[in-house]
């Protein structure tokens, strides 16, 4: 659902930046000397204070993401709400008579731009995942590990599958991947899919269950996961009996839980190291993560006192 998402919105930039294009030369250049700009109200400052505020306007960077200058963000996009956030910010701080210096410091520590930092963060700060008795994939001494929480009724998960596997196919001695469940409620198998998958895992048959749940995740049902248990070789009266008495629902609930405590919004969600990645799942995008996070880390030495 994430990578939807993100796909949409990368649609929607691209669009913006043909827009842009197609606009008039002259509008595009006007920032850098227009001595008016639309929603910047330099009413009641002096000449002095207005050619200071058009300075930083012209030098300062909008945090949307489209790499303008503020005073350009304003002419060629008017509606954009981090332009005219960190305008008033400007304004204020003329008004008080604020440096330039000072001016840059409020913006950059501004709420707004602390935010939009956050989310340009392709791996956010780590925080504790329980994985103890969960299906593991990889060398249990790996020196990084990938936590996937995973809907095997969800489209964006299968298509995530080939990537991570092609993971764990680049770095045979250094990541393990661990599943945990994250059953969508717009999902009506993912529960039961979810339960069937660890009961295939108490037969030691989780990542072949793993697979044939996700190669059939479009047109699951009671009978297809049945049908699946028994081809990948389970005891089926063994099977039948977890599945009719929920003995892993608790398990899929307490991952649920879990997924939701660390703020897990949509599936596939990764965390690398118990970071959280905020990227699309593709091994192009994951190997210099996982590149950075193997190289030897400085040593830290004592000083004497």
């Amino acid at each position: 659902m994430r990578c939807f998402f993100r796909l949409a919105l990368a649609a929607l930039s691209s669009l913006a930046l043909l827009a842009l294009a197609s606009l008039p030369l002259l509008a595009q250049a006007d920032w850098t000397t227009a001595s008016e700009l639309p929603g910047v109200d330099f009413t009641g400052l002096t000449a002095a204070q207005k050619e200071l505020a058009l300075k930083i306007l012209r030098s300062e960077t909008c945090t949307c993401g489209c790499n303008m200058k503020l005073a350009q963000c304003r002419i060629a996009d008017p509606p954009c709400g981090d332009s005219k956030s960190l305008v008033s910010i400007v304004i204020e701080g003329v008004r008080n008579n604020r440096t330039a210096d000072q001016i840059h410091e409020a913006l950059v520590t501004s709420p707004l731009a602390k935010m939009r930092a956050e989310q340009q963060r392709i791996l956010g700060d780590p925080v504790d995942i329980p994985t103890a008795g969960a299906p593991v994939r990889g060398p249990q001494n790996a020196k990084i590990t990938i936590v996937e929480f995973s809907d095997f009724e969800c489209p964006y998960c299968a298509q995530a599958v080939g990537e991570i596997a092609a993971v764990l196919q680049a770095y045979p001695n250094d990541v393990k991947l661990v599943f945990k469940q994250y059953p969508l409620e717009m999902h009506p198998h993912a529960i039961m899919a979810a339960e069937a998958a660890l009961a295939a895992n108490d037969q030691g048959k989780f990542w072949e269950m793993h697979d044939r749940l996700f190669a059939n995740g479009r047109s699951l049902s009671q009978q297809t996961i049945f049908a699946i248990a028994q081809s990948v070789g389970l005891d089926m009266m063994r099977f039948t009996r977890d599945m009719e008495s929920d003995r892993f629902l608790k398990t899929v609930q307490a991952d649920v839980a879990e997924g939701d405590r660390i703020g897990i919004f949509g599936t596939p969600s990764l965390f690398i190291d118990g970071k959280p990645y905020r990227g699309p799942v593709a091994m192009a995008l994951l190997k210099p993560i996982l590149d950075e996070e193997l190289k030897p880390q400085p040593a830290v030495t004592a000083t004497a006192k």
